[in-house]
């Protein structure tokens, strides 16, 4: 079988790439598949995510990247021309490859990839959750035009899925949010490393993970830890991450908190994880929570909002797997991490069926979904 990904960019580092390239790298070394990879963007640098040598990389070099530093007109008028280019040379390449798949991350390519006449079957697989997908929204703009220039998006969007021989999601929630579509299939994510070793259920460290973003919800976090901080004098709190740590820091500063770190990003969360006990996920919203499996699997007790999407399918069972919490909500936050923090058996329980249940996102384990939909979309149809 021959498959075709339409990856984008692998220059930099971003969660859509890496989950994307790790699939093919897995396709490659277990599969006899013919693996092809399209790119867009910067073929003069050095490849953050490396690919096995036995995949074919083809790179337009269109440039989508630079329109991020353009101003809005000037953006428009080039993207249009940009999208015109990237359509050609990708029928074309498709035209000539004659893949039997053509997996689609659904980004500029959506808008015209079912159209193109090669003969493959065509999937789709979204990295976002429904809710926070081709949303618009602007300041400047009133809130019922926001919201007509949303249902026109999304109309266009929702007539390009429908096309698809596919179109994969991350999590059953979000399966349920797509009505409008037939061909709706839930493969998650896949967690990097299964480790051998395990979190220590008895440290008093407290962890939390991802970029210093509105999405994230660390503001939450903070305030939730300042309910705790002097009931657990003994407990601290470590979060991770890129980007602007200063109003976080600030925010610390304000709240007079003493046991919180504010770190950047480090060699090996995983290594920091297995110095913990609990992990905290405080997110406003979703579209996996991979990080989420992964502290499950590294035998944390894991206590997460209930945020759109994600962290319901990996705790699928409230207080047993671990404990969910009403999004936002920063009491219930600091209650269920009080909880925790008090009761050791609690946190042993959660951590044990916490690993047990995050072995179904094991890299293995998922990317046999995958090899099942392939095969099944080689069947003849009818």
């Amino acid at each position: 079988m021959k498959i075709v990904y339409i990856i984008g960019g692998i220059y930099s580092a971003n969660g859509m790439s890496d989950v994307m390239t790790r699939k093919v790298n897995w396709l490659a070394r277990h599969t006899d598949y013919k693996l092809h990879v399209v790119l867009t963007e910067r073929p003069d640098l050095e490849p953050f995510y490396k690919l096995d040598s036995s995949v074919e990389v083809v790179n337009f070099d269109i440039g989508f990247d630079r329109l991020d530093t353009m101003p809005k007109l000037r953006k428009l008028l080039l993207y249009n021309k940009l999208q015109h280019r990237y359509k050609k040379k990708l029928t074309d390449y498709l035209m000539q490859t004659k893949a039997d798949v053509v997996v689609s991350a659904l980004r500029r390519d959506i808008n015209f990839l079912t159209s193109i006449p090669d003969g493959s079957r065509k999937v789709g697989e979204l990295h976002f959750a429904r809710s926070s997908y081709r949303v618009f929204n602007s300041s400047f703009i009133p809130k019922a035009i926001c919201s007509c220039i949303t249902s026109l998006w999304q109309g266009q969007l929702i007539k390009r899925l429908r096309q698809l021989s596919a179109f994969v999601v991350l999590t059953h929630e979000d399966a349920a949010c797509w009505q409008e579509i037939e061909n709706v299939a839930v493969i998650p994510n896949s967690i990097r490393q299964f480790p051998d070793s395990t979190a220590l259920p008895h440290s008093k460290r407290i962890i939390a993970a991802g970029r210093y973003t509105y999405q994230k919800g660390f503001d939450l976090l903070l305030e939730a830890w300042s309910q705790l901080e002097s009931q657990h004098p003994d407990w601290q709190l470590h979060i991770f991450g890129s980007g602007d740590r200063t109003p976080y820091q600030e925010m610390a500063k304000r709240l007079r908190l003493e046991n919180v770190a504010l770190h950047g990003t480090v060699d090996s969360l995983q290594a920091e994880m297995l110095k913990a006990s609990v992990f905290a996920f405080s997110s406003r919203f979703e579209g996996f929570g991979l990080v989420l499996a992964e502290a499950m699997s590294s035998g944390l007790a894991c206590v997460s909002f209930a945020c759109p999407c994600g962290p319901a399918d990996i705790i699928d069972r409230d207080g047993i797997n671990g404990l969910l919490v009403k999004p936002n909500d920063v009491e219930g936050l600091a209650s269920a991490l009080d909880k925790v923090m008090s009761d050791p058996d609690l946190r042993l329980r959660l951590a044990t069926e916490g690993r047990t249940a995050a072995q179904r996102y094991s890299e293995d384990f998922v990317m046999q979904q995958w090899v099942a939909l392939f095969e099944q979309l080689r069947q003849p149809a009818g």
